[in-house]
């Protein structure tokens, strides 16, 4: 259950995260998949910062927006 969990949360920020950054997105199945390495990096920055559902969500989008914008640099 916790990897299906993972996994929908990562799919959710990865869309978000590709909303919101501009110029960002790769396509929807890459965002979500950087969505889901992004709840890594967020976790890492954040650490337990935002709990719940919803945190986690911010956590995963806010690593995601990281990791499209590194991408980003190397895209052009």
């Amino acid at each position: 259950m916790s990897l299906l969990y993972s996994l929908l949360i990562g799919a959710i920020a990865g869309w978000l995260a590709g909303k919101l950054m501009k110029g960002g997105g790769f396509g929807i199945f890459l965002n979500i998949v950087i969505g889901i390495i992004g709840g890594f990096v967020g976790s890492w920055l954040l650490g337990n910062l935002l709990d719940g559902v919803i945190g986690d969500i911010l956590t995963g989008a806010i690593g995601a927006c990281v990791i499209l914008f590194v991408a980003g640099l190397f895209k052009k």
